[in-house]
């Protein structure tokens, strides 16, 4: 068993620079050391939590780490994680691992042949909300499942620069969707019908992307799904899960700060205001999906989301893609038979 893990953190932005708090709080990490691209920014980070700075991540890796976790932006993490690989590893890389299903399925070999772990942040798999959902619907509480409907409104759009090479709504935002849903209701996805439009920030047209997207889904099992998303909430950060069954129905993200408002006679108002953002609404998935990343690689025992389970909702959102572009229904077996027929 590992003692003091020395862990290193390549990406320091928003998420990352949580992620290396996080990590240095937790007992069983002695040290940590951190890369970015802008290294006066990865210095003050680190001097904000006392851990160390390297130059590269091929120089972090040179450390003597025990761990990498990825938190740069989507481009780097299939390289970063080919590192991680190439040096035997551990890893915990951020979504999505890749934007294709080529470079994802190369991953996946190099990763096997390396023999390393890697975990993926789907933080939902943590959100005290969706392991309750997760254990209602797998003791079979729900009876027959029907229908689930998934939201993820953002408050306001990402910065274009990083839409520009974010992969589109339903491989950056909707990806958490994707595998919430196969997370919860212990099925598949197996079609989707998808459709998008540009309702507020013209800009997303010159990225091909939209910044408002409906998505009607049957999984493996026959139930049926609706996923909506938008970029725009006036009212903040708001993720809902609801799953429909004929023993019970029940739903994920609704609570005092729940960004939505009924205008029912008589219905009460929250007085708190809403999420402001991902963090605010996750901080505790974001705090427990480390900790068992931490934990697996002290004692061993299987990832907590694997590469299998990432490439499974990446095919998703590319059906998704496809779905929109020719505006029809599309399959996860054609988007495999494609990629099969590619090479």
């Amino acid at each position: 068993m590992v003692a003091g893990l020395h862990v290193g953190v390549v990406g320091v932005g928003r998420i990352g620079a949580f992620h290396v708090r996080t990590l240095r709080a937790l007992a069983d990490v002695s040290s940590v050391t951190v890369t970015d691209s802008d290294l006066v920014h990865a210095s003050r980070v680190a001097s904000e939590v006392g851990a160390e700075v390297a130059d590269t991540p091929e120089a972090l890796v040179e450390a003597g780490i025990d761990a990498l976790v990825i938190a740069t932006a989507t481009p780097a993490h299939a390289p970063m994680l080919r590192l991680a690989a190439e040096a035997g590893l551990p890893a915990f890389c951020e979504k999505p691992v890749a934007l294709d299903v080529a470079t994802m399925d190369n991953l996946v070999a190099e990763v096997e042949q390396a023999g390393i772990l890697v975990q993926i942040g789907f933080q939902r798999r943590f959100d005290a909300g969706y392991v309750a959902a997760h254990g209602e619907v797998a003791r079979g509480a729900l009876g027959n499942l029907l229908v689930v409907h998934a939201a993820t409104h953002d408050p306001a759009p990402p910065a274009e620069a990083y839409v520009a090479s974010a992969g589109g709504i339903f491989r950056d935002l909707h990806i958490h969707d994707f595998d919430a849903v196969h997370y919860v209701s212990g099925e598949e996805i197996v079609e989707v019908y998808a459709d998008g439009a540009v309702r507020e920030t013209p800009w997303f047209q010159r990225h091909g992307d939209v910044d408002t997207a409906v998505v009607a889904f049957r999984l493996s099992g026959g139930a049926l799904g609706i996923l909506s998303g938008t970029r725009h909430d006036p009212l903040g950060y708001d993720v809902r899960l609801e799953v429909f069954g004929t023993a019970d129905s029940i739903t994920v993200g609704i609570g005092a700060r729940s960004p939505i408002r009924s205008v029912e006679p008589g219905a009460a108002q929250s007085l708190e205001a809403g999420y402001r953002n991902f963090l605010e609404r996750f901080e505790a998935a974001y705090r427990l999906e480390l900790a068992a990343f931490v934990s697996t690689v002290r004692d061993g025992g299987p990832s907590p989301c694997t590469l299998a389970e990432a490439r499974a909702a990446l095919v998703v959102a590319l059906a998704a893609d496809w779905s929109r572009a020719e505006r029809r229904p599309v399959s996860i077996e054609e988007v495999n038979s494609a990629q099969a027929v590619a090479g």
